[in-house]
């Protein structure tokens, strides 16, 4: 499976309607590829937190249609990383938006662990409550969103659900960016998956991104990094290599804590 992350840059002075159609454009580019991953919030920047209100959008809204007709152009699976979705009560949700080559929403995940400590995302979102796999071809994706990454019990989730890649788009700051890599490696380490984590670049807000997306192995060895700024890395996965990982190193089957319901 051929997997293309595209680390977008956002900055001021670029609308959102613009980095819309550029970012379909590069989508475009990736045909060839079976599947093409986007990050958190790329059309607003995951620190802008007072566009949140007005660039917020309906599921269907101008992302989907953009991204939708790309996949479609570039006959590939697309996590179009998330978006500020305004629900039919008007809350708002940070969502990830999963499509078919067809063009079609093939899943959703509202993101579980909003950031802040009581402010910024953490108050201006409203928490998801429900894991997300996808089942592909070969391989089935748990889907992740930035801070989630923090939180090893989602992921293992995942695993029970039957996740064999790990999806994480995010937009994470670049004074943290040593959290970041050493994270997605041990989520990759003790799921036994790999881990397609794909991040924002540039500064917004006042905030510099981490950028340096990365492509880990289910043995926790990074197979491609990106660098500081936009860029687009293109891996080939191989899709046995997860079930030959958990046979040569069971060590999934000696969990105990957590399959047993408390007496």
């Amino acid at each position: 499976m051929r997997a293309s992350l595209i680390q977008i840059a956002v900055n001021e002075g670029e609308s959102v309607s613009s980095r819309r159609a550029r970012v379909a454009d590069l989508v475009r580019e990736q045909a060839g590829s079976d599947l093409v991953v986007l990050p958190e919030l790329w059309t607003v920047g995951a620190f802008a937190y007072e566009l949140f209100e007005t660039e917020a959008e309906p599921l269907d809204g101008p992302t989907f249609e953009a991204m939708s007709k790309a996949a479609r152009d570039a006959g590939v699976w697309l996590h179009a990383g998330s978006i500020v979705e305004r629900a039919g009560d008007g809350s708002l949700y940070n969502t990830a938006l999963v499509l078919s080559p067809e063009g079609e929403l093939a899943a959703t995940y509202r993101k579980i662990h909003r950031f802040g400590f009581d402010q910024g995302e953490a108050v201006l979102m409203t928490a998801g409550d429900s894991l997300t796999t996808v089942e592909l071809p070969e391989q089935t994706l748990g889907i992740a969103t930035c801070y989630d990454l923090r939180f090893p019990e989602l992921f293992r989730g995942l695993v029970d659900a039957g996740a064999t890649t790990m999806v994480v788009a995010a937009g994470w700051p670049a004074r943290r960016r040593a959290h970041w890599t050493l994270l997605n490696r041990a989520r990759a380490v003790e799921d036994q998956s790999y881990v397609l984590a794909c991040a924002l670049a540039g500064t917004h807000a006042g905030v510099e991104q981490s950028g340096h997306s990365l492509v880990v192995d289910p043995w926790g060895e990074v197979l491609a990094e990106a660098g500081p700024g936009e860029d687009v890395l293109t891996v080939d996965l191989d899709p046995a290599k997860v079930a030959e990982t958990r046979a040569q190193f069971p060590a999934l089957k000696d969990r105990v804590l957590g399959l047993r319901a408390p007496r």
